[in-house]
């Protein structure tokens, strides 16, 4: 379970902790709901995370970009301050990693530097696109 604040933020999160049961292996009888990946906010370092998605809506592209209504206006979404790995303060541009089962992250060549670490989404895990 978690608790979340006024603005849809997750505040509190609720677990238990059961190392018998890591990596999904439950006893018999019981069932695993979820496995949670976490970061100690003390050992860890700030990002900022930037999610990019298809920068088209549809299949049926106008050929005036720049006026066009087919344009995904969310087609980037940035996230300051995430709590990251201290180990990711040592990332090298070409390396990639994986985050929150969410796809796979690698270091902004252009934008991040030491002390203000940017990561942008290479590749997603899942993908409903039928482009």
């Amino acid at each position: 379970d978690f608790e979340v604040d006024e603005f849809g933020e997750v505040k509190t999160v609720f677990a238990k902790y059961d190392p018998e049961t890591k990596g999904g292996n439950a006893r018999e009888g019981e069932k695993v709901r979820g496995t949670i990946h976490w970061v100690d906010q003390k050992n860890s370092v700030d990002a900022t995370v930037k999610v990019y998605d298809n920068l088209f809506l549809g299949d049926d592209i106008s050929d005036d970009f720049e006026n066009s209504q087919d344009l995904n206006p969310n087609s980037i979404e940035i996230f300051k301050n995430c709590k990251l790995e201290e180990s990711l303060e040592n990332a090298k541009v070409g390396e990639s990693f994986q985050f929150m089962r969410q796809g796979y992250f690698c270091l902004d060549s252009k934008d991040s530097k030491p002390g203000s670490l940017v990561f942008n989404r290479s590749v997603a895990l899942k993908d409903g696109y039928k482009g």
